[in-house]
């Protein structure tokens, strides 16, 4: 029998659903992993496993992350990469990054989902994209099922090395062969491309300036064979664009159309340099971007005209991206910067508090290529996220509890449930030792850097 879970009396229910409802001393009911009702019935079914109480407190959908390489949470802050712009961050490092241990990816990826989950994000994609030393995609998946993250595995690429004009070094890239060899065996053992899926596998070759024109095309035929997405970094800094055209001959934009790169499966990381031309090819095809603002002003790669592409209906997300360029995995602290961003950009009133929290939540959704998340409604997967209105971050804002959630900070979920699991409990984690955890991280991170 499913286990049954009551969520009773919270102060507001932010639903995200098609009437962008805001429900007030309601309850939810999950039935194994998805809503049942919702509403302001405080009376529990006569057979429920739970109650939980949550008057004083804010719920919303659970947060949607769209991009980000977990690995990097072992390389956060380092000296030699604090002041670069991407290439020289990249190139400083390319030699500590191939020294990770299968290990060190999976305890990265937990570490990396203990942060999400605490930000009240209950869906993430990862984009691991080098293999050194016996690594697979297969340690960052073990990681996510142990802590109960919903995961969009992206299998990540790079072969084009130094010594043919890319930039890795020659000792991170792969046979092409072997990366669609071993994409095709990801797919057969893992992707569930079944509603509430807890695990989807994404074919993900690194950036035009680490993989042939071959490798993104084979991905994208294999990628649409098997029904799964596509994922890469397209446009991210002016030095990305200059590549482009100078090795391409064409945009990031119209050399992504070239090769299969647009449409509804696709989403493209960061984007800060898109074109007018490259705006409107998104929009027509209906392909997605992950904004990844922290990483973007950390490397002083510029400002993504978001306000832009959401006007000529691309899909947008937000992603906290890697953990070496961020340096931090709050999903939350993410949306409040991406809306901040977008007033720098394009005056007060470009995106408000509603709008940014609906890309964290609707937006994720649908540049990940689903329906079922996003928005708690019956039938929809129970991820959410709750808020405990009596924490300092609220205080003076309880007139507008979920525009305080944008606008103040920082805050920690109380209870983040995934598929209808509390993995979050009173702010605490519930399926790992979070000391434990970082104690082991922090190790791995020394022998990483020392060795």
């Amino acid at each position: 029998m499913s286990r049954s879970l009551f969520l009773k009396n919270a102060d507001l229910v932010v639903t995200m659903d098609p009437g962008r409802r805001e429900l007030r001393g309601a309850s939810i009911h999950i039935l194994g992993d998805q809503i049942a009702a919702i509403g302001p019935d405080a009376s529990p079914p006569e057979q429920v496993d739970e109650v939980i109480d949550l008057a004083g407190h804010l719920v919303i959908p659970g947060l949607v992350n769209t991009h980000h390489h977990m690995f990097q949470s072992l390389t956060r802050a380092v000296p030699a990469a604090q002041d670069a712009s991407l290439f020289g961050w990249l190139k400083t490092l390319y030699p500590i990054w191939a020294r990770l241990t299968p290990e060190m990816v999976r305890v990265s990826t937990q570490t990396a989902m203990a942060e999400l989950l605490l930000s009240g994000c209950t869906t993430s994609s990862d984009h691991l994209y080098l293999f050194p030393n016996g690594a697979r995609l297969d340690d960052s998946i073990e990681g996510a099922r142990e802590i109960g993250l919903r995961f969009h595995a992206a299998r990540g690429s790079m072969s084009i090395g130094e010594s043919e004009g890319g930039l890795p070094p020659d000792s991170l890239v792969e046979r092409e062969a072997d990366i669609l060899r071993d994409s095709e065996r990801l797919i057969d053992t893992f992707h569930d491309p079944a509603p509430r899926s807890m695990l989807r596998i994404v074919l993900a070759p690194c950036s035009p300036f680490s993989v042939s024109r071959e490798l993104m095309r084979d991905s994208a035929v294999l990628a649409r064979a098997r029904g799964v997405g596509l994922h890469t970094h397209l446009a991210e800094n002016a030095d990305d664009v200059a590549y482009s055209l100078e090795r391409f001959g064409r945009t990031p934009a119209r050399y992504a159309e070239d090769l299969g790169w647009l449409g509804p499966d696709v989403w493209h990381a960061h984007c800060v340099e898109l074109d007018e031309d490259g705006i409107a090819r998104f929009g027509h095809s209906r392909t997605g971007v992950a904004h990844c603002p922290c990483s973007n002003m950390r490397l002083g790669s510029g400002i993504a005209p978001i306000v832009r592409m959401l006007a000529a209906g691309v899909s947008v997300g937000v992603g906290v991206d890697g953990s070496a360029s961020n340096d931090s995995g709050d999903l939350l602290a993410e949306l409040r910067q991406a809306m901040l961003l977008q007033r720098v950009r394009s005056g007060p009133g470009a995106l408000t508090a509603r709008q940014t929290l609906e890309l964290g939540t609707l937006g994720g959704a649908k540049v990940l290529g689903r329906d079922d998340i996003g928005a708690l409604a019956p039938g929809m997967a129970a991820d959410l996220a709750v808020f405990d209105l009596n924490d300092l971050a609220f205080a003076g804002a309880l007139h507008d509890p979920v525009a305080a959630l944008m606008f103040c900070g920082p805050m920690r979920a109380a209870y983040t449930l995934v598929n209808g699991a509390v993995v979050v409990r009173q702010g605490r984690l519930t399926t790992v030792d979070q000391r434990a955890l970082v104690a082991r991280h922090n190790a791995l991170a020394t022998r990483l850097l020392n060795s």
